[in-house]
């Protein structure tokens, strides 16, 4: 994917109508999954603003119009995301939900391979909770 000459990966996606769908499923997996409970739990009643973000995000992200920078300004997304509690069970929920948007929408095994191994390091750089122990006892060592 490091050929000038190759489409981008926004083009390989479909370009605007392919990375919509891929994005509405995502939150749409978002209302339903389980494993997204916690993750869902931090966003609004309506999802329609947070799917839009993400969509305006990675149209520039995957070599498509940077349209969250001409709308909100540089992403910054760990600063974006400090005032959510992100430990790993909300990133996994994420996950969980990007992942099975992509294997929905997207044909392209490789492409999914390239977005998979860029996005999940990308997620999991959100978290901003360390693991608490649950007893005093779990702080000393044995």
């Amino acid at each position: 994917m490091n050929d000038p000459a190759a489409p981008t990966p926004y083009a390989r996606i479909g370009g605007e109508a392919g990375l919509r769908r891929m994005t509405q499923r995502m939150y749409a997996l978002m209302d339903t999954l389980p494993e997204a409970a916690a993750v869902r739990a931090q966003h609004p009643i309506s999802l329609d603003g947070s799917e839009q973000k993400l969509f305006e995000f990675l149209s520039g992200w995957l070599g498509g119009p940077p349209l969250f920078t001409q709308k909100h300004g540089a992403p910054m997304l760990r600063a974006r995301h400090l005032p959510f509690r992100i430990g790993m069970e909300e990133a996994s929920g994420w996950l969980a939900c990007f992942h099975g948007a992509m294997v929905e929408t997207i044909e392209d095994a490789e492409l999914r391979e390239f977005l998979w191994s860029r996005i999940e390091p990308l997620a999991l750089h959100m978290r901003n909770l360390q693991a608490v122990p649950l007893r005093w006892a779990d702080t000393q060592d044995a």
